[in-house]
């Protein structure tokens, strides 16, 4: 392949990790303040309806402020995805229940739902990871990095939601939330000073 075809694709690889970085760390925000709102919110007694308004505000703030931005980002984002419509379907397959099944046992097993949201992003990123460079020649590590970072925080969010010093589940499923946040800030930072 010529030198500048190599190039042109390296250029292109980093755009689009790049905006992976980006789309990472705004959903890093999102669910942060997001949840601190919920929170606050949840303090006040105020109405169920509030939550859903709070984080349609959240996000509309958040990706509706950064719009033309966006608008490159996902079109980058939509350009890798691309990579997995080619995958076995059996690998389709086995990479959507990585994604889902943690999140569809959640109404099965609500009191451990904190941890059933970190395992499906740690299983679903990883899985993706895995199969995105298996199949596609993609070597995606900040989303192997969310994964990894996700899957390690469950521990310190069991530790932390059994011990003592909480004595209420809000502020269990708070800390575990930030935790989801943390995960994707390690790999939205590392996507975009990643340099190869």
């Amino acid at each position: 392949m010529p030198i500048h075809q190599i190039s042109i694709m390296t250029h292109s690889i980093l755009q689009i990790r790049r905006a992976f970085g980006i789309f990472f760390i705004n959903i890093a925000i999102l669910v942060s303040s997001g949840s601190i709102a919920s929170e606050i919110a949840f303090q006040n007694n105020v109405p169920l309806y509030y939550y859903v308004i709070i984080w349609i505000i959240i996000s509309s703030l958040i990706f509706g402020l950064q719009f033309r931005k966006f608008k490159l980002v996902f079109s980058s984002i939509r350009q890798r995805m691309k990579n997995s419509t080619k995958w076995p379907i059996q690998i389709k397959t086995i990479n959507g229940i990585s994604w889902a099944l943690p999140f569809v046992l959640i109404p099965f097993f609500p009191e451990f739902s904190q941890y059933l949201i970190l395992l499906g992003i740690g299983f679903g990123n990883i899985s993706t990871f895995v199969f995105m460079k298996k199949f596609s020649g993609l070597n995606n590590k900040e989303q192997l990095l969310v994964g990894v970072a996700s899957l390690a925080l469950i521990l310190p969010a069991f530790m932390i939601d059994s011990s003592l010093f909480i004595e209420t589940q809000d502020i269990a499923v708070l800390l575990s939330r930030l935790f989801i946040a943390v995960s994707y800030a390690i790999g939205g930072i590392y996507a975009i000073y990643q340099k190869d």
